[in-house]
């Protein structure tokens, strides 16, 4: 647990100093966020809020948990080595994507960014490749936990396009989540803990280092991304973590436990897809606005309270996690 506590606190440390420099440069190259007009009215005063800001914790965690295998390499086998790195490359790799939509929205000025079939095409490559790099590579299985049971079941030649699911599920839905000040963040700070205090209470040294730089990327960006934002980390942050959060679950046998740690994610996207299927069929909506946080400020919550709520209904699902 010290060594996680170190790399938390280095990767804060990054993360804040990265903030202080990176945002007023984002600000002098007019890296500043669209806001998009079906959006609820009031988000247009956040309209020239710097984007991209993900690469912020993105830098921190990548040098903290660099410095941490340094530091801490007499600690980790040859594997654990593999899967720290495989776990960093598979977030950064859903990154670039998400750094290429922002391009797209920031310089380009094509607000809706890569196109959807863009986007999942190359999602898509970037889930197989990494489920067969962590399968060859032996850093996993293709066993996975099922919650509750203390049953690990063996998908063999269906572990793949399972995990590509998973994976692609897990990612979007993470971005569906990004859209409000510090939301996707604070959420995800609880699932690192989470990782962090299961991984170093059951020898997942890897998954315990690399939660820990990512708990203090998040910690030292939340800094400037709390509400009012002065920062957004744009689907640059959202993918990227979306990636890291599945790589974690994937480590440790257990994707199918993201469903209830992770259901605030899982909410978010249900609601999208509810809300459009319904009014397709019926021309009418069901939520006053998806993903259904802009629902609870269209019916009156403030940023501050949605947040707060769904960070205390994710600590709460941790807790049943933990005993799954």
């Amino acid at each position: 647990m010290v060594e996680s506590l170190s790399v938390l606190g280095v990767s804060f440390i990054l993360s804040s100093f990265c903030g202080i420099f990176l945002i007023p440069f984002l600000h002098k190259l007019k890296f500043g966020q669209e806001i998009r007009e079906e959006g609820p009215s009031w988000h247009k005063k956040k309209s020239g809020t710097p984007t991209m800001g993900g690469i912020i914790f993105i830098i921190a965690m990548i040098l903290a948990t660099v410095g941490g295998v340094i530091a801490y390499k007499y600690l980790l086998p040859e594997k654990n080595l593999k899967g720290i790195f495989l776990m960093l490359g598979m977030a950064f790799a859903f990154g670039v994507i998400g750094f290429l939509d922002d391009y797209i929205k920031v310089i380009l000025k094509r607000n809706l960014g890569l196109t959807a079939k863009q986007k999942f095409s190359l999602q898509f490559i970037v889930a197989v490749v990494f489920t067969v790099w962590f399968v060859a590579s032996g850093v996993i299985s293709t066993e996975v936990k099922i919650p509750f049971t203390g049953i690990e079941f063996d998908f063999g030649y269906f572990y793949i396009p399972f995990t590509v699911l998973v994976m692609l599920a897990t990612v979007n839905s993470v971005n569906l989540t990004d859209g409000l000040d510090g939301l996707a963040t604070s959420v995800t700070i609880v699932i690192g803990i989470f990782y962090m205090i299961i991984s170093n209470m059951r020898g997942h040294d890897a998954v315990a280092l690399y939660s820990s730089a990512l708990i203090g990327g998040l910690f030292g960006f939340l800094i400037f991304n709390k509400y009012p934002a002065k920062v957004f980390m744009g689907d640059t942050g959202s993918l990227f973590l979306g990636g890291a959060v599945c790589s974690m679950a994937l480590y440790t046998k257990q994707p199918i436990i993201l469903i209830i740690i992770g259901l605030v994610y899982v909410i978010e996207s249900l609601s999208v897809i509810i809300q459009v299927t319904y009014f397709k069929k019926t021309g009418k909506r069901i939520f006053k606005m998806s993903p259904i946080h802009h629902h609870f400020e269209m019916c009156g919550w403030s940023e501050s309270k949605i947040v707060s709520v769904f960070v205390v209904v994710t600590i709460m699902l941790c807790v049943v996690g933990y005993f799954a």
